[in-house]
This record gives C-alpha cells, sequence and structure tokens, in this order.
C-alpha cells in the first residue's frame, strides 16, 4: 500500500505555518514601543531600587527579565522641560520648553512647537501607529495636544493634576493631605486630529490610573496586527495622591506607597498584555519618571534613595530616576547596568531598533543606546548637561559631576541662588550622595569640563521661552 507523503516544499510551508512569528512586528522587523513615564516617582521609590517598604513585583519581574539602568537620567528636574526632552530628544533650552516660570500652566498659551519633531512623529513616518494615554504638559491649547505631535489618538489630562486649584485659599495647603479631587478642576481630553474633546471636567483622579491602563491594554489589543508606538504618562505620584478602592491600605508605605503598587499593577497589566498576545519578545518597555521626587510634601513626596535632594533640583535626587528596559530575547535578562544614559536618548534609539531615518537639519541631543541594551557596549553618552530653568547649573562627564551654580526648591530660602567658582565636584562612583567636594584634588577635571562647557555653549541655539508666554 502506497503512503502519502507530503512533497518537502509542502512540509517547509507546515513548518512555516507552525514555527515562524506571524505579528507584524516580526514580519516588518520593527519592533513595537512602550514607554511608560511616571510624574515625580523618585529613584529610590521602587523595591527593585531598594526600597524597603514599598512593593513592586511587576516592576521588579520587568527588571529581572529585562535590564535596570543605575545612571539614567531625565534632561530637566520638573515635567515640561523634562517632558520635551523626552519627546524631542533635545534639551529643552534648543525647544523654548523651559522659563522663568518653570513648566506650562492652565493659563499658558505656549506649547511645544509644530516645528519640533517628536518620537511619535519619527516613528509614524515609518508606517507605526502612535498612542498617548496620560499627562501630556506640553501645551493644553488645541495646537499644542499630543495628536498635533504625531499621535494618531490621545486620552487623557493636558497638566499637572495640581492644578485648577479650586479648593477656598484657607484650605489650599492642606487639601493635598486629604485630597478631594473636585477641589481640581482637570479636564480629561479624548479624540483624534483635530477632534479631541472634553470628556470629563473635573477628571475623577480616584480612578485614573485604572482608566489609563485600560486604554493604554485597549490601545495595545487594538493595534496587535501593526507596528506602534504607546506613551503611556501616568498623572501620578505627582500629589495630590490619589488611587482606587482596592489599593487603599494596600502598602505599608501609607497613601504614597499604595499609589506606587497600583502603578506597579498597571505595569503588570501592560506586560500581561504583550504577553497573551505574543508581542513580548517585539516590544521595547521602558519605565521611568519625569524627575526625582517632591521632598517638600514629606511623606507623600517620595523617596530619591541616597540621593541628595529631589524635584526642582540640578542634584542627582531631582534628574536621576529609575530607567527599566524589557525586550524577552533581545535586551538581556538580569543585567545591572552602570552606563550614563537618558531620556533624550529615547528617539534616536528607537529610530536605530526600527529602522527609521532621523529628521534631516535637526541638531539632537541624545544617542543611540540600543548597543548598550542589546550588546552590553559601553553608551555613547560621556556627558549630561542639567539645566534648571535656561541656566547650566552643573555637568555630569564620566564619573565626575561639577556644579557651577546651586539652588534648592519649594523650600524657604529656595530663591537663593548659590555661584561656586571653582565648581564644586563630586565623584559619583564614590559619592553617590554629593556630599564630598574634590575640586581642589582634581583641577585637570575641572578643566575637562569647563572645555566641554565652552563647546556646548558655542553649539547651543536658544529658542524663545514658551513656558513664560501668557
Amino acid at each position: 500500500m502506497s503512503r502519502f507523503r507530503p512533497f518537502p516544499a509542502l512540509l517547509c510551508l507546515f513548518a512555516c505555518v507552525l514555527l515562524c512569528p506571524s505579528s507584524h512586528a516580526a514580519q516588518s522587523g520593527k519592533p513595537n514601543f512602550v514607554v511608560i513615564f511616571c510624574d515625580d516617582l523618585g529613584w529610590g521609590d521602587l523595591s527593585c531600587y531598594g526600597h524597603p517598604t514599598i512593593s513592586t513585583p511587576n516592576l521588579d519581574r520587568m527588571a529581572d527579565e529585562g535590564t535596570r539602568m543605575t545612571q539614567f537620567y531625565v534632561a530637566a528636574p520638573v515635567c515640561t522641560p523634562s517632558r520635551s526632552a523626552l519627546m524631542t530628544g533635545r534639551y529643552p533650552v534648543r525647544t523654548g520648553m523651559c522659563g522663568k516660570r518653570r513648566v506650562l500652566f492652565p493659563n499658558s498659551i505656549g506649547g511645544l512647537q509644530a516645528s519640533e519633531h517628536t518620537v511619535a512623529e519619527v516613528l509614524q513616518s515609518n508606517g507605526y501607529a502612535t498612542g498617548m494615554v496620560g499627562k501630556w504638559h506640553l501645551g493644553h491649547l488645541p495646537e499644542y495636544l499630543p495628536t498635533q505631535h504625531g499621535f494618531d489618538s490621545y486620552y487623557g489630562i493636558p497638566y499637572s493634576n495640581d492644578m485648577d486649584n479650586v479648593a477656598p485659599k484657607e484650605m489650599r495647603r492642606t487639601v493635598f493631605e486629604d485630597p478631594d479631587y473636585h477641589h481640581f478642576n482637570v479636564p480629561l481630553l479624548s479624540g483624534s486630529g483635530d477632534d479631541v474633546k472634553q470628556i470629563e471636567r473635573p477628571v475623577n483622579q480616584n480612578t485614573i490610573t485604572r482608566r489609563y491602563t485600560e486604554k493604554a491594554t485597549e490601545y495595545i489589543r487594538d493595534n496587535k496586527d501593526k507596528s506602534f508606538f504607546l506613551y503611556l504618562a501616568h498623572s501620578l505620584p505627582h500629589v495630590p495622591l490619589f488611587r482606587d478602592k482596592p489599593f487603599e491600605g494596600h502598602s505599608r508605605a501609607g497613601l504614597y506607597g499604595d499609589v506606587i503598587e497600583e502603578i506597579d499593577w498597571s505595569v503588570g497589566q501592560v506586560l500581561d498584555t504583550l504577553r497573551e498576545l505574543n508581542l513580548d519578545k517585539e516590544t521595547l518597555v521602558v519605565f521611568t519618571s519625569d524627575n526625582g521626587p517632591w521632598l517638600s510634601f514629606g511623606d507623600q513626596g517620595g523617596s530619591a534613595g541616597p540621593l541628595r535632594n529631589g524635584k526642582g533640583t540640578t542634584f542627582e535626587g531631582g534628574q536621576r530616576v529609575p530607567g527599566i528596559f524589557w525586550m524577552p530575547g533581545t535586551i538581556p535578562a538580569g543585567v545591572i547596568s552602570r552606563e550614563l544614559a537618558s531620556t533624550l536618548d529615547m528617539l534616536p534609539t528607537f529610530a536605530a531598533m526600527s529602522g527609521t531615518p532621523l529628521p534631516e537639519n535637526v541638531v539632537l541631543d541624545g544617542y543611540d543606546i540600543s548597543k548598550t541594551l542589546i550588546d552590553g557596549e559601553p553608551s555613547p553618552r560621556h556627558a549630561m548637561f542639567f539645566y534648571r530653568d535656561t541656566r547650566l547649573m552643573a555637568v555630569r562627564y564620566g564619573r565626575y559631576k561639577a556644579h557651577f551654580l546651586t539652588q534648592d526648591s519649594y523650600v524657604p530660602g529656595s530663591n537663593v541662588v548659590n555661584t561656586h567658582d571653582p565648581p564644586l565636584l563630586f565623584d559619583l562612583e564614590l559619592d553617590i550622595s554629593e556630599k564630598r567636594d574634590v575640586a581642589a584634588a582634581h583641577p585637570e577635571v575641572i578643566s575637562d569640563i569647563q572645555r566641554i562647557v565652552a563647546d556646548h555653549k558655542a553649539n547651543m541655539v536658544m529658542a524663545e521661552s514658551q513656558c513664560d508666554r501668557k
């Protein structure tokens, strides 16, 4: 009796059907990208970064399955300029997204200019679907919203969750201690293209993290057959603090801990959705924060761990933040990277990984760190320039950091600017807390830093401040 023997070509076809990845990302060679961006979360707020009582099992697992960076920086110590740097790969002084007012407010008339190129626009030019969920803070007027800067859709709040404070004057400070979302008349926007509308005001901030999460996972499901970029920008743990019912009393670290643990739950939902859809090996997920903790709010302000100071300052606690990178099979698991990197590097890195051309005739301050993340090569970044408003305050160069100007934030006397000549110099490899000035012992380092500062200033063209327009 003869037996059926499939042709070799048919066997190959069966093998391909059974074994070959079928997702769009795998077929196109273009990975998906998800950036999860917190607001005011400190370097020491996660258990994988050493917090003793806040439990973050999903972020811990993300770090175990990926790379945790310990020297990861944002480009500014407050919201608006930091977010602009993430989006454009450019220092905020180049884009005008900084100024004496520091951030944009509900009465601001400025915003991210149409001439700037965002990560979303760059990836969109290569066929990516692009969606944003969460806090924008780069301009609340129609011409500045995310859908005018490369995002196909938007769901979120346009600025910080403490703005539009309508509480009685005598309650303005205490309202943060026992917050009621009705005291903050913040709008929730939703839509696409030119059709972005207010759908709720004031937004119920008790449920905002859950709803952001639902929208984010819905976006992933809706775009599973495309290459996509999702920007999930949580509006917490910026004060006032809110959490959903299931997270009340969830943490040993009080209200602040509850908020962080709900964000950790949210991260788990995103990663689980990617695993469920078999997109985990085709999606780079980045978790970080826009700046350090708002320390003047005490127990509600988070922790910078061993780092000096926090939000609003150019000390390490203001701009060194958690940075976790996850892409199983591409990003090595269980790596603690001590290489220097920044949110400025996201745009060129995503462009390189997706084979997307960078915008022409645009000065970028970011570097492609894909080989650092994937192959463990040394970072191409050797320096960070720390600006407060439009003033260059400090410079990180290699293991050293020089402070030319120092200033506190959000505490009595924080209007005092201290000038240092010679600059304060700290060896961050030995002194992460910036306690021991070693300038006298290293004049050659100061000379090198002064040289790179001169080169930096010679090539810096500052834009008109958008934050100061009102």
